[in-house]
């Protein structure tokens, strides 16, 4: 169960503008695997420090077999599904965008379910993050970079940039890949891998593993202390991201917004079904026992 969930994680994650973090939240397993995240992160600290027994005693906790198979899932879904989607996206951009419409306005709707005593503090809270992002987001008017895969920036930028990226990638509603498109990174980073520059592919996996650390650690906390307050934030994020995922002009190709117009028929019916399809994960994730 865990693989599948895993899958439907990674096959968010190949999408601009959409997260493997919405998936996790419609799937019930969001809260799950940031206290799995945060145990590594403090097991890590612990080795830090040199304290080899907290450290044992910390992994032992981490429920191995079921952070491993979701994972996998996730890995595979990459592997498997980035290039139909990519080509999806290319080849059927207003249907494609309006299929992951559909499904991120679900995720919203089962999301709002989440906040357990809903008041209109939360409603504001929503808004704001919703208009911060959308503003945010159009920042740039495409969702691709542009240019020469060469670095030119010092290693301590790729460890930013990764701190940053892999922070956007478990939060509902943003995608880690178009956060370095927008810092004009995401270039860099590839011609650092295909040049195997090791020294810069270090720096950029170890602002990963610091900003992991770090942010796993305060949004566990959140989540415990003021949860509905963050889930009210993540819908807002979820709801700012649609300015990625509007079918019309040209699906994700650009943050520009506009009418529908040409195709649109279609790519309502898609949207109306891929809606009703989260709703409905969500009622059959509702019955089964968790796990």
């Amino acid at each position: 169960m865990q693989f599948v969930r895993g899958f439907a994680m990674g096959s968010a994650d190949i999408v601009p503008g959409v997260s493997g973090g919405t998936v996790a939240l419609v799937l019930g397993i969001y809260e799950r695997l940031i206290a799995q995240i945060r145990l590594g992160a403090s097991a890590l600290r612990h080795v830090i420090s040199r304290d080899i027994s907290g450290a044992a005693t910390t992994v032992r906790r981490i429920d191995w077999l079921w952070l491993g198979s979701l994972l996998a899932g996730i890995l595979a879904a990459i592997a498997v599904l980035s290039a139909l989607i990519e080509r999806l996206l290319a080849e059927q951009p207003v249907r494609t965008a309006a299929v992951f419409t559909g499904l991120v306005l679900g995720s919203v709707v089962v999301a709002w379910k989440l906040i357990r005593h809903r008041a209109t503090s939360h409603m504001y809270v929503t808004v704001m993050v919703a208009v911060a992002l959308f503003a945010l987001l159009g920042l740039r008017s495409d969702t691709h970079a542009t240019g020469a895969e060469v670095v030119t920036q010092p290693w301590w930028v790729f460890t930013a940039a990764g701190a940053l990226a892999i922070c956007a990638m478990i939060l509902p509603g943003i995608s880690g890949s178009f956060i370095l498109v927008m810092i004009g990174m995401y270039t860099e980073v590839l011609g650092a891998v295909n040049d195997r520059d090791l020294v810069v592919v270090a720096a950029t996996g170890l602002g990963c593993v610091i900003g992991l650390a770090s942010f796993s650690t305060l949004l566990d906390w959140l989540l415990r202390h003021h949860h509905d307050v963050v889930i009210a934030a993540m819908v807002g994020l979820m709801l700012g991201s649609m300015r990625v995922l509007w079918p019309w002009p040209a699906g994700t190709e650009t943050t520009a917004i506009s009418a529908p117009s040409g195709d649109v028929a279609m790519p309502i019916v898609l949207a109306a079904v891929a809606f009703a399809v989260v709703l409905g994960v969500d009622r059959v994730a509702r019955r089964r026992p968790a796990d």
